[in-house]
């Protein structure tokens, strides 16, 4: 039996942190909050399990609410389909 799908969401949206390997001397920036290199990337997915968006290669030190805002932005970026 399949289990009930949450009403009015049609998906799931998660940040998660690749570790990376960032080349030049400043690299601080791609340090997350454990102290280790990293980037963020940002995902989405629908309760089929299927990826409908994913964006990566932000810096570590990146909040995952500044990538959700920096993609909102864009005139391509993720967009919500209209029959939702």
């Amino acid at each position: 039996m399949a289990k009930p799908r949450p009403v009015d969401c049609i998906g799931v949206i998660d940040g998660t942190h690749i570790p990376a390997t960032v080349m030049g001397h400043d690299n601080s920036s791609f340090r997350d909050r454990h102290g280790k290199i990293s980037q963020n990337g940002l995902a989405v997915c629908n309760f089929d399990l299927e990826f409908m968006y994913v964006l990566a290669g932000w810096e570590g030190l990146a909040h995952d609410s500044k990538l959700l805002n920096d993609v909102l932005s864009w005139r391509n970026g993720l967009k919500v389909p209209q029959e939702f």
